[in-house]
């Protein structure tokens, strides 16, 4: 063991006037992530792009939609004026049945009243008639009439009785004739009177039907612009959907954009990720090659018994720096109960080298280190028993021994 430590020391001391190890990333990979970067750049442009016309859409189709509501509501609000100009239209017809009902009243009237004044003048015809036959025949007799009738008995009394007799069928006749034409004369008051009313039912019922024509107009031409709206909704319908169909087809596009830019991205991180080149390491406690314990089998120095020593222990003054022995990307920069102040930094294809017991932590997770940048300072935080830098190494998960990389 004594021998292999000086073998080490003269590598130390090698490593430390050497200084020249191989780059960690070729031109090769460098140009791959520049192409794939580009290709990102391009595909992130066209999202946003194709998110432009999908707002633009999204715009038009609101406006659209918002159309669509208007028409909607002006179709309906013409709607509900149609169905109040209908229930106006049922009390037109029903007042036009009225009207027609009372003119066929009134017309039953006229015509009974018209067969009553035909009886009426018809007696009154015959009466005048007869009273005419009367007259004429005393007329015809002269006044022998009158003096045989009067003359015609010894009786004084019969004679006036007769004079009397003659008197009455005089007074008889006229007032006939009198009564006949008053009834004649007030039959055709009520029948001009009726056919005043039928005038004026006739007038009603016109005016109401005018009224009625021009209602049915009104719903014709209010009907006819339903439609016309109806025609309009639909046609602004399909401009919806097809406003809806390229929006989805710009969602569809973006989806796809945005996929291939997550697996490109996926690519360019594994672009960007370090490769390891088979490089040496740089020591990483410079100055300072003591090794105070090994890679192996040890007895703890804290807990007294054998156990597998993981990694080196380069014995050095607290505060000494502590550099990165590789390229790669700090993965963990943390404390640990056991390890103390420590970092992990991964140098890709599964190697991983870990700095343990440091006083103080110059870099955090993520930051991308150089071959022999400082990293920290050596101390004795966690489980220590005195100033130095606990050097590890892990390949595919499982601790290796560090000269497989710090020597030939």
């Amino acid at each position: 063991m004594k021998k292999r430590r000086n073998i080490l020391a003269c590598l130390c001391t090698v490593f430390l006037l050497a200084g020249t190890a191989a780059p960690s990333f070729t031109s090769q990979a460098d140009s791959k992530a520049d192409k794939i970067q580009d290709s990102i750049k391009q595909k992130q442009s066209a999202i946003g792009e194709a998110q432009k016309q999908k707002q633009a859409l999204e715009s038009g189709l609101t406006d659209v939609k918002k159309l669509v509501q208007e028409l909607e509501n002006t179709k309906q609000n013409l709607k509900d004026y149609v169905e109040k100009l209908d229930k106006n239209l049922d009390e037109i017809e029903a007042k036009i049945k009225e009207l027609k009902e009372l003119i066929s009243e009134k017309e039953e009237e006229i015509e009974e009243t018209q067969q009553s004044l035909a009886e009426s003048m018809e007696v009154e015809k015959e009466q005048y008639a007869a009273m005419k036959k009367r007259i004429k025949f005393m007329y015809e007799r002269g006044q022998t009439f009158y003096l045989d009738m009067l003359f015609t008995t010894d009786n004084f009394g019969d004679v006036l009785s007769r004079t009397e007799f003659i008197e009455k069928v005089a007074a008889y006749d006229r007032k006939k004739l009198e009564e006949y034409q008053e009834t004649v004369a007030q039959i055709e008051t009520f029948k001009e009177e009726l056919e005043a009313e039928k005038l004026v039912l006739d007038a009603a019922k016109e005016s109401v039907e005018e009224e009625e024509a021009a209602l049915n107009a009104l719903i014709a031409s209010k009907e006819k612009e339903i439609k016309n709206y109806d025609a309009d909704i639909s046609n602004k319908s399909q401009v919806v959907r097809e406003y809806e169909a390229e929006i989805a087809a710009q969602n569809a596009t973006i989806a796809a954009l945005e996929q291939a830019v997550a697996a490109e991205k996926k690519q360019l991180e594994e672009a960007n990720r370090p490769k390891y080149d088979g490089g040496r390491f740089k020591w990483p406690a410079p100055s300072y090659t003591r090794i105070s314990d090994d890679y192996g089998n040890r007895i703890h120095p804290t807990l007294g018994v054998q156990q597998f020593h993981n990694g080196v222990d380069l014995a050095a003054p607290s505060g000494s720096p502590i550099l990165a022995a590789y390229d790669g990307d700090v993965v963990a920069a943390d404390y640990n109960g056991s390890m103390g102040n420590y970092i992990m930094i991964d140098h890709g294809d599964g190697l991983y080298t870990i700095y343990m017991h440091a006083s103080a932590l110059y870099v955090s997770k993520g930051t991308h280190v150089t071959k022999g940048d400082q990293i920290a300072a050596v101390g004795s935080t966690g489980r220590s028993t005195g100033p130095h830098l606990h050097f590890s190494v892990r390949l595919n998960g499982s601790y290796v021994s560090p000269w497989n990389y710090l020597s030939s």
